[in-house]
């Protein structure tokens, strides 16, 4: 079980069944970016290898980060990829079967209507449904201001837990940056969290193809 999860409150209640149906419709939408998300294994880029390809994926990595840590979180926007879309993953784990994946178009929509729940995933542990809007979503898992002061790496995967990390094989050819905290000296380092953007070339220009998280796990 996750470090904090007994700490959480309690779980959404039961909404009435016209609720339940507008959720369900929403959480089993499949984007038409999601469609093409899996020709990821098949992308012919090239990952970045020069110093100065490297800092400018470092820059761009930056600037996402900090946009979602200062809830900006329309400003990646144009980040996000032209035809693929973006995919969120809870863990380092991808499910290209399940995991959420928007549109440019979707993503900014769903910023706006801010009551539209998402399934993204379960809970490690207790196996229970994360089941909330984008932007608490983007507010409350990824949690980018964790990482103003973390790590970064460039295709290198600084930390690991017990959540099976698939990333090269679902993104063979993608450039990755990791940023990672190494937690707090209070719970010793359990609390420790990874967010990791992935991106991929397209018609010359550097695009935001998934935003994966992970931490400790059981």
């Amino acid at each position: 079980m996750t470090l904090f999860a007994a700490l959480k409150p309690p779980y959404f209640s039961i909404m009435t069944s016209g609720m339940f149906a507008f959720v369900l419709a929403a959480t089993g939408c499949q984007s038409s970016a999601e469609s093409t998300i899996n020709a990821s294994a098949q992308s012919t880029n090239t990952p970045v290898t020069t110093d100065m390809s490297q800092q400018t994926l470092k820059q761009q990595a930056l600037r996402i980060q900090r946009a979602l840590a200062n809830n900006d979180y329309a400003r990646i926007t144009k980040d996000i990829h032209p035809t693929r879309g973006v995919r969120f993953s809870m863990y380092a784990y991808v499910r290209p079967e399940s995991d959420k994946v928007f549109s440019r178009e979707q993503y900014a929509q769903y910023l706006q209507q801010s009551k539209i729940r998402f399934t993204w995933g379960e809970r490690d542990g207790s196996g229970e449904p994360l089941i909330i809007p984008l932007p608490e979503y983007l507010d409350t898992w990824v949690k980018a201001k964790t990482f103003n002061d973390a790590t970064l790496s460039v295709n290198e995967f600084q930390k690991s837990g017990n959540s099976i990390n698939n990333l090269n094989k679902i993104y063979q050819n993608s450039n990755v940056v990791e940023f990672y905290y190494k937690g707090s000296d209070e719970y010793s380092g359990l609390d420790w969290r990874v967010l990791r953007l992935v991106f991929d070339d397209y018609q010359g220009k550097r695009y935001l193809v998934a935003v994966i998280t992970d931490q400790w796990t059981i």
